[in-house]
């Protein structure tokens, strides 16, 4: 398990408990980010609950009050799931 280095700076108290439930977040085939960042780039964010990471799911995918009238979002959004840790065998 890695060491938190400056705890006091998360937004959430760590703690041990599993986070089985996941958002992977990637771009799409025709992000230009796609030529700095390399094809295969995602990034993962762990949720406790299906609860949690669907609210969080909702959050991120929606139109932001800040977006151009016709800006469209190239990133994706796929729910994932450790099923070990979510029925306790990990």
């Amino acid at each position: 398990m890695p060491i938190i280095q400056s705890a006091h700076n998360l937004r959430k108290p760590h703690t041990e408990e599993p986070v089985p439930y996941g958002i992977r977040v990637s771009l799409q085939t025709n992000d230009p980010f796609r030529k700095l960042l390399g094809p295969d780039w995602h990034r993962m964010h762990w949720y406790r609950s299906a609860q949690e990471r669907d609210a969080a799911l909702a959050e991120m995918s929606r139109r932001h009050d800040y977006s151009r009238p016709r800006d469209a979002p190239t990133l994706t959004y796929t729910k994932v799931e450790n099923l070990a840790a979510s029925r306790g065998l990990s």
